[in-house]
């Protein structure tokens, strides 16, 4: 899940198809790139552990990806149901633009190690293009654009996807973008209408329908530790109707595994 641009809801899209994973029972692993660590907070993890991603990203040992993955607080006692990869400010020291390949192939050779127990993985980036999402980027298959239906929209969304076509090219072949999340879109603002227009016109079929609505139940149940699935109310179940359709293009274009 990747955006140059901060403040488009990229953390919220990324809970959203943790949650639709969660209640269709698809072992996930959530890895929290970035170092505000919202990710592991919004999955009721508390931030400050003694592992984290930044320990993995030092060294993608087997025993430092065991003591950092933990189950998320919405799975309880459901192994494997939904694991995080914990965020954490010490991982802003590989945020370095000089990052060397084999440095950024670190959380790929990590995840090789633990496939085999999950049947996703969604990596939340920073809103950057720095070492952290270079090296997000090289370890998946498929990267969703999230951006906001806003002036820079266009621009930002651009960037990120040639990032993406040029980290394929060097060091990550199997890396293809899966769509462009718009987030955050209210339906009656000529404004928004016209930017996911514009988007339209620009990317085409990339931009994924439905977009996101703009709605304050996202953040509510982000807020204490919930999933959107299971927050109560018409607009939460039209909004988990939203990230199902999201994460069923993920599953039909994704190498994912089907379930034994």
């Amino acid at each position: 899940m990747s955006s140059l641009k901060g403040g488009v809801g990229k953390t919220s899209v990324t809970s959203g198809l943790a949650s639709a994973a969660f209640a269709r029972g698809i072992p996930t692993l959530v890895v929290d790139m970035d170092p505000q660590a919202d990710a592991t907070t919004g999955l009721d993890i508390e931030a400050g552990r003694d592992h984290d991603v930044s320990d993995v990203l030092a060294s993608p040992r087997q025993k430092f990806l065991d003591a950092a993955i933990i189950p998320s607080g919405w799975s309880a006692d459901k192994p494997h149901a939904l694991d995080v990869l914990p965020g954490s400010p010490r991982s802003a020291e590989f945020d370095r633009p000089t990052l060397s390949d084999r440095g950024l192939r670190r959380l790929d050779e990590a995840l090789k190690k633990v496939e085999h127990l999950y049947q996703l993985v969604l990596i939340d980036c920073p809103p950057s293009l720095g070492g952290l999402t270079r090296t997000a980027l090289t370890a998946s298959q498929r990267v969703a654009v999230v951006t906001e239906p806003g002036l820079f929209s266009v621009a930002a969304t651009d960037r990120a996807l040639r990032a993406a076509d040029e980290l394929r090219q060097r060091v990550a072949p199997n890396l293809q973008p899966l769509g462009i999340v718009v987030n955050r879109v209210r339906p009656r603002s000529t404004e928004h209408q016209y930017r996911v227009k514009e988007l339209k016109d620009m990317f085409g079929p990339l931009v994924l329908n439905p977009q996101v609505p703009e709605r304050s139940v996202l953040q509510q149940a982000q807020g204490s530790g919930r999933p959107i699935h299971q927050w109560p109310g018409k607009t939460s179940a039209d909004l988990s109707g939203i990230f199902d359709s999201m994460l069923d293009r993920a599953l039909r274009t994704g190498r994912l595994r089907g379930r034994r």
